[in-house]
């Protein structure tokens, strides 16, 4: 192919892409579905422009490499620990519940015994990409069941390498040799126990100096931040762990310099360019001639991986003492199977264990399943509002998890402040000058803890939980401040603190006039705007005259 054809071909794609994209935004549908539609529609099935390409393929892979790095730049050591227990055992416990029972389903529906074996692993793997594309979308992926979520997805990658490894070996007849397999497997993870230890060796003692010494340059440091998530992806692939977890080391690597914010901000919008070629490759490759005779039973198998997977997360963290919430919505993001799932399909049928009949099958399932849980992630708290009185069989009477972000009450608060940023904590501060007690609320537990050393009253939570409420002293509370800049969230919270019959006032936080309006309709007590209030100060400085009598 000519470059000019390549090029035209580029073009092409970009714009199929970009009139699917504009139609589902009119139709409210997410870009993801919309991305799938149109790797169907160029894919081979319809119009056959994006058959696969190496060029799709290694931007598909580039924009892999860059998610799982941003997220690994938002994450230090101490969560990694902290969240480490709960990743491994909703990670482990998730993968034994859906095999087993996914391998019994496919014997129940005819299949044999082999077929039932690749559709059970199958059905077991989530897709990182996308789920952790949504969370960061929803601004969720520093809330505490975002950080679970990605911790068991690590765990996930790491156990669909092994079973890549069985899987191969048994096609290459080592099965009769479990010592050869063992001895494979043994290597895998000595490996990766070298990669952790070169990365903790950098960490230390390289990548400080040399980020501090890039950072002159602005262009510098980002190509230098690109250059070692693809590096550190290569890495983890050549190693025989998947791009996932090497990009994923790449950004825990950087996460505790003081430039990640920096790296992270000025890749988002280059992230999001490239997955859009893995969502038009994940779709392309989608046979659908070989999907019509498979819809019963990918109907069933769906239906289980839709429901029985969040139900068994939702089981495990509550057992572990997390709260309902926070199990339903870290949940959810299993309620589908990955691009590992049609991966292990394909090796299948190039191993002949599995006919394309499976294959199809499997295939179909990751359609729905993908198109499914991208609608349950995005509107996950309407959903869980509805089903919330149903789910208390999987939560404690006391979520202990949860409430070890508490701190001791020194006296009833009388002010509390839901959002503890910039603009909380500089609110909290003054308020604690004047000698008021404030109770501060934030989503993110490092932020709960860094203020706890600052001996700041506060709890985890999130402002649109309506159950937080039930928990809080509000009888005591004369204000409610909400530093959210989201007009839903606010008059959410608004709503929840009327029918908890709080007597108080209450004061939310506009971003412009329109929101502003709203908020004053539907009854604040005040309405704060950051920026226009700042503005407004600052043009009265600018004009108020001097000593002498004449204006600044």
């Amino acid at each position: 192919m000519g470059f000019e054809s390549m090029f035209l071909e580029f073009a092409a794609l970009l714009a199929v892409a970009t009139v699917v994209g504009a139609a589902g935004l009119m139709l409210r549908q997410p870009l993801i579905v919309s991305f799938l539609a149109a790797g169907i529609i160029l894919g081979p099935s319809v119009l056959g422009w994006a058959d696969g390409g190496e060029q799709i393929e290694l931007l598909a892979q580039m924009g892999i490499a860059l998610l799982l790095f941003v997220v690994g730049l938002k994450l230090d050591l101490h969560i990694i620990r902290t969240m480490g227990p709960v990743a491994l055992a909703t990670g482990l416990g998730q993968v034994l519940f859906t095999s087993v029972f996914g391998f019994l389903i496919a014997l129940m529906l005819g299949m044999s015994t082999v077929g039932a074996l690749y559709v059970g692993v199958a059905l077991t793997f989530s897709s990182t990409i996308i789920i952790v594309k949504l969370l960061s979308d929803k601004k969720e992926i520093d809330a505490l069941h975002g950080r679970v979520a990605v911790g068991f997805l690590i765990v996930q990658d790491i156990v669909v390498v092994l079973a890549m490894i069985g899987l191969t070996a048994l096609g290459a007849g080592t099965a009769a040799e479990p010592d050869a397999l063992a001895m494979e497997m043994a290597l895998v993870l000595l490996k990766g126990a070298g990669m952790l230890v070169a990365v903790a060796l950098l960490m230390k003692y390289v990548l400080p100096s040399l980020t501090r010494h890039i950072a002159h340059s602005a262009e510098l440091l980002i190509l230098f931040a690109i250059t070692w998530a693809v590096a550190m992806a290569a890495i983890g692939d050549y190693l025989g762990f998947s791009k996932e977890v090497g990009a994923f080391l790449a950004g825990v690597s950087l996460a505790s310099t003081p430039f990640r914010e920096v790296i992270g901000a000025r890749l988002v919008s280059l992230r999001d360019f490239l997955l859009l070629f893995f969502f038009i490759e994940l779709g392309s490759g989608l046979e659908l001639a070989t999907l019509g005779s498979q819809v019963g039973p990918a109907i069933i198998l769906s239906l289980f991986v839709l429901i029985g997977n969040p139900i068994i997360v939702m089981a495990i963290m509550g057992y572990m003492g997390y709260q309902k919430r926070t199990g339903f919505l870290a949940g959810l993001t299993v309620a589908q199977i990955s691009e590992f799932s049609l991966i292990l399909a394909a090796l299948g049928l190039s191993l002949g264990h599995v006919d394309r009949d499976t294959v199809g099958l499997i295939t179909l399932v990751g359609l729905i399943t993908i198109s499914g849980s991208t609608y349950m992630i995005l509107y996950s708290h309407p959903l869980y509002e509805r089903l919330a009185p149903l789910l208390s069989i999987f939560e404690r009477k006391k979520a202990y998890r949860e409430t070890e972000y508490d701190t001791d009450e020194k006296g009833r608060p009388e002010i509390l402040i839901f959002g503890l940023g910039r603009y909380g904590c500089g609110i909290a501060d003054m308020l604690r000058e004047q000698g008021k007690k404030v109770l501060g609320i934030d989503i993110d537990p490092e932020v709960v803890r860094s203020q706890a050393k600052e001996n700041l009253q506060v709890r985890f939570g999130d402002a649109g939980d309506p159950e937080l409420l039930e928990s809080l002293p509000l009888v005591y509370i004369r204000w409610v401040v909400s530093t959210a800049r989201e007009a839903d969230v606010n008059l959410a919270l608004l709503n929840s603190l009327r029918r908890e019959g709080y007597q108080g006032r209450v004061a939310l936080t506009a971003s412009n006039s329109l929101d502003a309006s709203r908020l004053e309709k539907a009854g604040a007590d005040l309405v704060l705007k950051p920026f226009l209030d700042a503005s407004a100060k600052a043009a009265d400085w600018i004009l108020a005259p001097d000593e002498s009598g004449k204006t600044h």
